[in-house]
Parts: C-alpha cells; sequence; structure tokens
C-alpha cells in the first residue's frame, strides 16, 4: 500500500491506495470522529498520487466538478451499493438519506443509508458531503460538519 499527504486550503489530506485504486482519502480535520493510521509497511510515494492529487487541487479550486480516478475501496456489498450510489449525486446538488434508500429499492432504510455514509473511506471522490437530512439539515459527516459546509460551499460558487 502506498501513501502520501498534501496541504489543502480546508485541511491535510492523506491518500492511500495501491495497484487496484485509490483505497483511502483522509481529511485529516481534527474534527469529526475518523481516525485514520498509516502502518509502517506503507511505502510514501508521492509519483503514485500524483495525477489523483492534481484532481483533488482542481475540485478544491472549484475547477472540476467529476473524477476520472480508479476507486478501490473496502467495504460491504451493500456499503459499496450506497458508495456507488452517493457518486450519482451531481456536482452542487444534495438529496437525503432517504432519497438515496429509495434508489437503492427501500424508502425505509436511511439510518442504513447513514451508517454506509459514514464508513466512506473516499470522501470527496465519493461524495458523502452531498447527503443531507430530511429537514434539508447539515448532519453527519465524519470529519465534521465545518468541513462539509466548506465542501458544499465550493460547489455552489462554482
Amino acid at each position: 500500500m502506498y501513501y502520501t499527504k498534501i496541504e489543502t486550503p480546508i485541511c491535510e489530506i492523506i491518500l492511500a491506495g495501491d495497484e487496484e485504486g485509490l483505497k483511502h482519502l483522509h481529511l485529516n480535520t481534527g474534527e469529526g470522529k475518523r481516525i485514520f493510521k498509516i502502518y509502517p509497511e506503507w511505502q510514501k510515494n508521492d509519483s503514485f498520487f500524483e495525477n489523483t492529487v492534481t484532481q483533488i487541487k482542481e475540485y478544491l479550486d472549484g475547477r472540476r466538478t467529476t473524477f476520472d480516478i480508479r476507486l478501490a475501496p473496502d467495504g460491504t456489498e451493500y456499503q459499496k451499493r450506497v458508495w456507488t450510489e452517493l457518486r450519482k449525486i451531481p456536482f452542487g446538488k444534495t438529496q437525503t438519506y432517504g432519497q438515496i434508500a429509495a434508489e437503492l429499492g427501500n424508502k425505509n432504510a436511511a439510518r442504513a443509508v447513514g451508517m454506509a455514509n459514514s464508513k466512506n473511506p473516499i470522501p470527496i471522490i465519493v461524495p458523502c458531503h452531498r447527503v443531507i437530512g430530511s429537514n434539508g439539515s447539515l448532519t453527519g459527516f465524519a470529519h465534521g460538519l465545518r468541513v462539509k459546509q466548506l465542501l458544499l460551499n465550493i460547489e455552489l460558487k462554482t
């Protein structure tokens, strides 16, 4: 597994992945509940992530609305289904947990969608920040609501 760290206007971002694709994008905000560990056997490899870093910086600068990055997140089949559905939410738009649950065939599974959303290992690219509460409020972002709002602001300005 390779990793790199980049400094961005919102926080430090740690990327980890291998030849299969990107496995982790950690927003090191110091907020929220997500803790990320770089294992001793991982190799720092900045050049491996060059294209990913470029695309993330373009997104954060408001110059990119979609990503072309091979992803290889680890998760349950249900989590992967939710994460695939998240990638269908258009740039600058939001959906509720209930809407995503309905798209997946069970309108009553909003909590299950929320749990899968909270385990998303590749935020920004798998845009869990675009998911909001049924009343339109910002809820549940593993890296803190401040960063969720910043990401939505980037998309609304573009």
